[in-house]
């Protein structure tokens, strides 16, 4: 009989084995070999981090502090955010961090945030969406949208967009904004996308993630020559406060035998804040916009977010939502008596259209009532078509615009904007036909 190794040498090997692997498995997630260079700087920039007093947000903050940075840490909790924001200037030893109330749920915050920052500073060279939040039971913001789609995408498309003056002042400069590799799993449901009709917490994260991915790749397509950039991140698989709502944030056995091995393979805030900064910083991407980076490293997105017109289609879902047009245009938009003026439009629209067009053909979309109306100064053309069978959009062309109500535009070539639509019905060239 040939010799055995004794049994505790083998119980050891075991345990080695288990380490290791452990340990390997925490280089590769966490990825131990991410380093930020020393040399980045951040003296004379001034940058706005939403979610700032907690985790990613707060090492976000934290790093840009550290590179010399003017930093806002906009946060729904200001006591939270006081707490960290005096670690952050104790560790840092700038006291140039600021604390900013910013309720991303509630619009009126957004606004108020925007319009109070825009008041204190001329320029913005950098904006992190970082604030989120994941797995919740079904809420709702103050509007009236589901949490998770209101606070990870409605809430920053709206921030951004407010932001737009100052951030072009500073140009270059930069938007980051925090997705998930959770993307690649997630649907845009137009049929239901405030998962009224049914509700699932992890499709409606992913559902969000998606939207961040998508409104990335359409906000750098109409910032194309204007200096800002506009970039998504996913920071990695990160122990932070965000999983609160999950079952193994709550469950007592799940606490005592499965956080402390996440705790130990998963990456920390502070890593987790890596790519955010380097995204944020890095000279050599100065010039690089609508991509998708984790680990420090640029990455292939999921082919649901490569759509062209997913993501036209839900940026102007989100102006509507957002009621963006009501703070962007020099209109009045008070009451149901009320008209734009034909000017105005016209104005308007010239400002809004992204390719070379005839002004003939130039068409505005105005909701009403849940239907569409599109309005301009050319002769009269219908054109009708249907969406999953969902809804039914009207585009009449005249020269007089009707009382409007929630209003939304469009500035292209009528070709083009048929061409943006799979769900064509018909188009017809007889004046005043209402289908």
């Amino acid at each position: 009989m040939g010799w055995r190794l004794p049994k505790p040498f083998l119980i050891a090997s075991a345990v080695s084995t288990v380490v290791g692997g452990i340990v390997i498995l925490k280089d590769v997630i966490s990825g131990a070999d991410l380093k930020l260079d020393p040399k980045l700087k951040a003296h004379g920039k001034t940058v706005i981090v939403t979610g700032s007093n907690t985790g990613i947000g707060k090492e976000t903050a934290r790093g840009l502090a550290k590179y010399g940075a003017t930093v806002y840490m906009a946060c729904r909790d200001l006591t939270l955010c006081e707490k960290a924001r005096e670690e952050i200037v104790l560790d840092t030893k700038n006291s140039k961090v600021y604390c900013r109330h910013c309720d991303l749920a509630d619009f009126d915050s957004v606004r108020k945030f925007a319009e109070e920052f825009k008041k204190e500073e001329g320029k913005l060279n950098i904006l992190i969406n970082n604030a989120g939040i994941m797995r919740c039971p079904r809420m709702l913001t103050k509007q009236g949208i589901e949490m998770q789609l209101g606070v990870n995408h409605m809430g920053h498309f709206l921030l951004t967009n407010l932001l737009l003056e100052p951030l072009k002042a500073a140009a270059p400069s930069r938007i980051v904004v925090l997705s998930s590799l959770a993307h690649t799993r997630g649907t845009i449901n137009f049929e239901d996308l405030n998962s009224e009709k049914s509700y699932d917490p992890g499709d409606a994260y992913s559902q969000s993630k998606l939207a961040n991915v998508l409104f990335t790749k359409e906000l750098a397509k109409r910032l194309q020559g204007t200096g800002v950039t506009v970039n998504a991140v996913h920071p990695g698989l990160v122990v932070t406060e965000l999983a609160r709502h999950m079952d193994i944030s709550k469950s007592t056995m799940a606490k005592i035998f499965v956080q402390p091995i996440f705790k130990f393979v998963l990456k920390t805030p502070t890593q987790g804040s890596y790519t955010s900064l380097y995204v944020a910083l890095d000279p050599s991407l100065d010039s690089t916009t609508g991509k998708y980076f984790s680990d420090s490293a640029e990455k292939d997105t999921a082919p649901a977010a490569e759509d062209p017109e997913t993501a036209l289609r839900l940026w102007l879902t989100s102006e509507k939502w957002t009621k963006l047009v009501y703070s962007t245009t020099s209109s009045k938009v008070a009451g149901e008596d009320e008209r734009f003026q034909e000017s105005n439009i016209a104005t308007y629209l010239k400002k809004r259209t992204r390719t070379p067009c005839r002004w003939d053909f130039v068409v505005a979309v105005v909701e009403r009532r849940g239907s569409s109306y599109g309005y301009c100064t050319s002769p009269a053309i219908v054109c009708s078509f249907c969406d999953n069978n969902s809804f039914r959009t009207t585009f009449l062309l005249h020269s007089a615009p009707p009382t409007l109500w929630h209003v939304g535009f469009i500035g292209c070539d009528v070709l083009e904007l048929l061409r943006l639509t799979k769900y064509l019905w018909y188009l017809c060239l007889f004046a005043g036909m209402d289908f």
